[in-house]
């Protein structure tokens, strides 16, 4: 069996699973835990996707769910394998296809993506927890009001708790989520159970829906083109796929696996999502069949006892107040806990991607302070949205079926030209989610338009923070061949132990004339010391951080030249003046010609071409490193 290994195109990807909290890398578990951790997300929605359903589709609510079950199981399940098998490492459809594009564009699609994956993580939490508190607050034992200052203020409490959690780490947080699912599903599975079997005693409730239907729809074609019309509105019910494999980190793989060759993991991964796929289909045709059957459709509208709860709602009606309960106390603590892979998903795709763009400041990358702030920015959401359901819905639906669409052409792209029958089935699957996606938008404006400002806002935020970083020292590591090496030492054994570096232009042969205007600009003798020649090519300038520099020396025609690869000449030329001084225990020297143009101008290109005002940028590098002038490099500029 051929091994599935990571290649050089996902080398920067290992490295970022690598930068992830060392907790979140060394806890693992098996893949049905790990699914219980998503399932909490996924399962959720049945406290309010049947109601949701209805008030979507009416009457033929169980044809429209049918719709989503075949588009789960035919094209995202099949779409999330295949994006499993291609970033094991968790970060989703987002790394794909930012591998389809390389530099600026790469990294634009890669915050636009982030924005809606971001708008939709955080809305599953802020939706859940209000959920819950519907839950809460519609119990007749509990009787703790409806008012809106008590909606709000549980809400936040479960947010608070929920992050409580995460603080005391992620093997708390799996264990929770396996008893919190087994206790929920159980409880659903007795609750339609019951109601199928009311419906069995009387069939007339059947006879009535099918004439109430037959009465809406001349024909089957035509219930069939109306279910495939009004589906999209029912998409809450995909919300488990990304979440899925944002948490491939957490899946324990086999004992053959090696950070290099994942198969064991991406093999339980796919077991995760196919479990979770099957049960959550199963559950949602039955749902949809006895919430349509058995609910009138005005006890579903905001405010009547119904919304937001149709299951719970069936519970107390059919199995009295204690069960009903009970089945409330257990849809509580799941939709309360369904933000925990909300949770996992945003400790796993953040730091893999901002703080590496240089977008983001270092500490996001932790899983304490990352967690408390995106505690604070779902208690924001919260009081913006008064703690409603179907306020919040737009967004999270539209962050949902951006991810997955995007998932699906992701897989598209991913797959060989040879591939022919899979390309055109993933080019299908892609274009019925793209409709979705566009239809939902359609029907759900505010959605689109709260999406796209956190879109917005992301992007805005990001560029800011890397102009901020941008003089950052971001070279880990330097490394200087032999000859390198041979260059620097025989400059510390004469000229009174200096090392002079000349910045010089690679590809530029006029080493000569170079060298002559440098001692006539800088006024240095022969007899003072001859320079060695640096070369920085630049490579992708959209990167941020250059894990090791390599730094190669080169003679021709008696001039000694250094040279490198680097995102950032400036960087570059800090972090070898720092190594050289490190080495030798000496303060090297450089030397640099002013550049003409206007400040602000070679400051943004800088930022985003990694090539600017090099003398000054290098200057402030260098300052910002080292804090010490007596043993800072020394700029000099002509």
């Amino acid at each position: 069996m051929n091994k599935i290994k990571v290649g050089d195109a996902d080398r920067p990807h290992l490295e970022a699973e690598q930068k992830l909290p060392k907790e979140q890398l060394e806890h693992t578990s098996s893949w049905w835990k790990v699914m219980c951790l998503t399932g909490v997300d996924y399962f959720s929605t049945l406290g309010y996707q049947p109601g949701l359903a209805i008030l979507a589709a009416g009457v033929i609510s169980p044809a429209a769910t049918l719709v989503l079950v075949l588009v789960t199981l035919l094209g995202a399940l099949p779409a999330y394998a295949l994006v499993a098998k291609e970033s094991p490492h968790g970060q989703g459809s987002i790394a794909m296809l930012a591998r389809q594009f390389s530099g600026w564009r790469g990294k634009v699609i890669v915050l636009i993506l982030l924005g809606f994956v971001v708008t939709a993580f955080l809305f599953t939490i802020t939706l859940s927890a209000a959920d819950a508190t519907a839950h809460l607050i519609e119990n007749p034992l509990i009787n703790l009001g409806t008012g809106r200052g008590i909606r709000i203020l549980s809400t936040i409490v479960m947010i608070v708790a929920l992050t409580a959690v995460f603080l005391g780490g992620l093997k708390e947080a799996v264990r929770y989520a396996v008893l919190i699912v087994a206790l929920y599903l159980t409880l659903t599975a007795i609750t339609i159970g019951a109601c199928v079997v009311d419906i069995a005693k009387d069939l007339s409730v059947v006879e009535r829906w099918s004439l109430e239907v037959k009465s809406l729809f001349s024909s089957p074609f035509v219930l069939i083109g109306t279910a495939m019309l009004v589906f999209p509105k029912l998409a809450l019910g995909l919300s488990g796929f990304e979440t899925g494999v944002a948490v491939m980190p957490l899946v324990k793989g086999d004992r053959t696996d090696s950070p290099g060759t994942l198969e064991g993991r991406i093999k339980n991964t796919r077991k995760l999502l196919m479990a979770a796929a099957s049960v959550m289909s199963t559950f949602l045709i039955l749902s949809a069949f006895v919430t349509t059957l058995l609910i009138p459709a005005n006890l579903l509208a905001e405010g009547q006892p119904a919304s937001g709860r149709a299951l719970a709602y069936l519970a107390h009606q059919k199995l009295g107040t204690i069960f009903g309960t009970a089945y409330d106390l257990a849809t509580i603590f799941i939709l309360w806990f369904a933000g925990a892979s909300a949770f996992t998903g945003l400790l796993t795709i953040i730091p893999q991607y901002l703080p590496r763009y240089g977008m983001a400041p270092n500490w996001t990358a932790a899983r304490v302070p990352l967690s408390i702030l995106i505690c604070a920015l779902s208690i924001i959401i919260t009081v913006l949205f008064d703690a409603t359901i179907t306020g919040q819905a737009g967004p999270y639906t539209t962050g949902i079926l951006v991810m997955i669409t995007s998932a699906a052409i992701a897989a598209y792209l991913s797959l060989p030209r040879e591939s022919r029958w899979m390309r055109v089935y993933f080019f299908f699957v892609s274009a019925i989610f793209v409709y979705t996606t566009f239809a939902n938008m359609i029907q759900q404006i505010s959605g689109v338009l709260i999406s796209l400002t956190v879109v917005a806002l992301i992007i805005v935020c990001s560029f800011i923070y890397r102009f901020i970083r941008s003089t950052e020292l971001r070279i880990n590591k330097v490394i200087f061949d032999g000859a390198a090496l041979k260059f620097i030492r025989d400059s510390t054994r004469q000229h009174w132990g200096q090392v002079r570096l000349l910045a010089h232009k690679p590809n530029d042969f006029d080493y000569k004339i170079k060298e002559e205007d440098a001692r006539k600009a800088h006024s240095i003798q022969k007899r003072e010391g001859n320079f060695i020649f640096l070369e920085i090519e630049r490579d992708d300038a959209s990167e941020f951080v250059d894990e090791i520099l390599e730094v190669q020396g080169v003679e021709s025609n008696g001039n000694r030249i250094l040279r490198c690869r680097s995102h950032s000449v400036a960087n570059a030329l800090a972090a070898v003046l720092l190594e050289i001084r490190d080495q030798t225990e000496t303060v090297p020297h450089v030397y640099l010609r002013w550049t003409e143009g206007h400040p602000l101008a070679y400051a943004l290109k800088f930022v985003f071409f990694g090539e600017g005002e090099t003398a000054s940028l290098t200057r402030e590098i260098l300052r910002s490193s080292e804090a010490d002038s007596d043993i800072r490099p020394i700029v000099h500029v002509a």
